[in-house]
């Protein structure tokens, strides 16, 4: 089956395509904005690559039979900075839409955020009252309804997942746009003191990219709508900052600063009811995600 993956050199991309290449003929349609065909090493050989954005991919030879969509600028900051990406993504989004339908394609699944629930109580269910908050989230949600409208004019199938603070493998290319899982780690191991914005009892439902990789093949496969792609618990900075710091053996104290940012989102917390009526179940704790990232156990 001939599968494209926008976004594919990204960070959850590249770990979709190495899952993908196996059982799929994958071909990767990215930008590089916030990927590196480094990110792609490992399956290079068994990948068709095209440099490009999503917004064109009508004037390339594409007959995808099942389209990933994750091509999609991906962080709030970019789009306070440029305002038109909300535009750009939902532009870029009809174009997959109308790529599905001029193709036959039997499913596309896509990329949301759970910073569409900036404001909701948790936990975070699909069904929830968004309030408007920002340029990002107003994209997303944007996105969400194309995929139904083309589902309802043309009966194209669709996956939408709102992904939760994912981290993992692949996210240098990403800078200071990666999770913060990871940025912190970037810091610590470097002997530098984290920073926190705010007190750091924030919290995160913290999802590892391959729970993410085994939500996105499976809701290929069945389910159509809008799903939470999350563990159903959250922890908070502080507590990563602990077990960071419990693995690389240091004691280095987050330095706080004053939070800058504009209706912040201080607590995500998934509903998971939906993903699991699927068959659904993360795989990998907090703990199990930084052993994995981290290469090794953490001190006990």
């Amino acid at each position: 089956m001939k599968a494209l993956v926008t976004g594919g050199a990204g960070f959850i991309g590249s770990n979709l395509v190495e899952a993908l290449v196996d059982d799929y003929e994958v071909t990767v349609l990215d930008s590089l904005h916030t990927g590196s065909t480094k990110n792609l090493a490992s399956v290079q050989k068994d990948v068709r690559f095209i440099k490009g954005s999503c917004n064109d991919c009508l004037n390339l030879e594409l007959q995808p039979e099942i389209i990933f969509h994750l091509g999609i600028p991906s962080s709030s900051p970019m789009y306070k900075k440029n305002p038109f990406l909300v535009g750009e993504a939902i532009n870029g989004m009809v174009a997959i839409m109308e790529l599905a339908r001029r193709s036959g394609t039997k499913k596309v699944v896509f990329a949301s955020s759970s910073s569409v629930y900036n404001g909701v109580p948790t936990p975070h269910r699909e069904d929830a009252v968004i309030p408007v908050k920002d340029y990002y989230t107003e994209a997303r949600l944007a996105i969400e309804r194309v995929a139904e409208l083309y589902y309802q004019l043309y009966g194209i199938d669709y996956a939408g997942l709102r992904f939760f603070s994912v981290y993992g493998p692949h996210e240098e290319a990403k800078g200071s746009y990666a999770n913060m899982i990871s940025q912190f780690l970037w810091e610590m191991k470097a002997g530098e003191q984290p920073v926190i914005f705010g007190d750091g009892t924030q919290t995160r439902d913290f999802t590892y990219v391959k729970d993410i990789v085994n939500a996105l093949i499976l809701t290929s496969k069945k389910g159509t709508g809008i799903f939470n792609a999350g563990t159903g618990k959250a922890f908070s900075f502080n507590y990563v900052v602990e077990l960071i710091n419990s693995r690389l053996g240091t004691d280095l104290k987050p330095i706080y600063k004053e939070n800058p940012i504009k209706n912040y989102v201080m607590h995500t917390l998934a509903d998971t009811a939906r993903m699991q009526s699927l068959g659904f179940s993360p795989r990998y704790s907090l703990e199990h995600g930084l052993k994995e990232i981290m290469g090794v156990g953490f001190k006990t």
